[in-house]
């Protein structure tokens, strides 16, 4: 039995993690489980898998985080916190010789050259856990060296076909009501004005390997294609499945082999449905667009992306700022900043609490 440490075990990816766990108990063991705040469901999963370990970040710090991810019982560590809280946890893991199940894009964002770095230094692996990364690893395994292109898809989130005046005033619970996926709200919130996208371009780049050239993004509103993998041949190999977060989860878990499961959801060709597919409205979602130039600019600019967007996220899930003003707060914030290379977590420390400061300006 292999053990598992879940960071952020109470959100909805860790949530769907113990589920599939459930499923495999005679294959795992859960060794450690970690959440920010929410004492009563961390009780509840405690009293159910009995963990070596458990805590709240709120209450024991960051801290908690790499001394569940430094575990001596786990060997895979599934990081599933929301944000730039999830890095020092990523390098302690991969620095220890353990699998990381990366649920957390921000690390990869913030600092992807020094993620890789560790994982070579230590031994460590890195799966991806988001479903379109999880597709493509799913799809390349085994053929990486003729790889010649990535093609993402995105949900195009609640304001797909909508007006970009009406995207502008959007509230709270709009953002919310994601059509096919459920999940937490800042993710939620990333989804509809299409940041997660370019967090996850930016994501496949270290991943995969991939020049910005070579990784594209395409809007599939029924979200059952997951990436599309074109080869120096001309063919392209897919990856398909009912929107599901445990199947990617699994996979992360288990690869290269694979286990049955007989509690996601079976495909079947007739009940997807047409499957359609429509460029990313570029104009509309400038987010998206400003993510990807930063990505292209490399040093600390993604790293400036991501923390700008989580202080916009937060004043505008708080009421303090129409949504219109997220795109808006991050290219102000990005104008500002004089990109430079990262050679060390410390540049990419200071680079984020400069984001954070200078985007609470500009909020304010």
């Amino acid at each position: 039995m292999r053990g598992i440490a879940i960071l952020g075990s109470t959100g909805s990816i860790g949530k769907s993690a113990l589920k599939v766990l459930d499923r495999q108990r005679a294959q795992f063991r859960v060794v450690a489980l970690t959440a920010r705040q929410n004492r009563a469901a961390l009780d509840r999963q405690s009293a159910e898998w009995q963990p070596c370990l458990t805590g709240l970040t709120s209450e024991r710090g960051p801290e908690l985080l790499v001394e569940a991810a430094s575990h001596p019982e786990a060997e895979i560590v599934l990081n599933a916190v929301v944000g730039s809280a999830g890095l020092d946890a990523t390098l302690a893991a991969l620095r220890a010789g353990k699998r990381v199940a990366l649920a957390n894009k921000e690390t990869l964002v913030m600092a992807g050259d020094l993620i890789l770095a560790a994982a070579a230094a230590g031994g460590g692996e890195l799966i991806p856990v988001d479903s379109e990364h999880s597709a493509v690893f799913q799809c390349i395994t085994g053929r990486e060296s003729g790889l010649r292109r990535l093609i993402l898809t995105a949900s195009g989130g609640p304001f797909r076909d909508w007006a970009p005046a009406r995207i502008q005033a959007a509230t709270v619970a709009e953002a919310l009501n994601h059509p096919t996926w459920r999940m937490g709200t800042k993710v939620s919130v990333d989804s509809a004005s299409l940041v997660n996208k370019a967090l996850e371009l930016i994501e496949a780049h270290h991943l995969f390997g991939l020049s910005y050239d070579k990784l594209e993004a395409v809007v599939h509103p029924q979200s059952i294609v997951h990436a599309f993998a074109e080869f120096c041949d001309g063919s392209v190999l897919a990856q398909l499945s009912f929107p599901s977060m445990e199947l990617p989860i699994l996979y992360a878990l288990t690869h290269p082999d694979r286990l049955p499961d007989e509690g996601t959801r079976r495909f079947d060709p007739v009940a997807a449905g047409p499957l359609t597919f429509e460029p990313v409205r570029g104009e509309v979602f400038r987010a998206f667009g400003i993510g990807v130039q930063a990505g292209r600019a490399g040093g600390t600019a993604p790293a400036v992306f991501n923390a700008s967007n989580e202080e916009a996220v937060a004043a505008f899930l708080a009421g303090r700022i129409p949504f219109g003003r997220i795109a808006d707060t991050i290219e102000q914030v990005l104008e500002a900043h004089q990109t430079e290379p990262v050679r060390a977590l410390e540049t990419v420390r200071a680079a984020d609490g400069w984001a954070r400061r200078r985007a609470r300006e500009v909020l304010a």
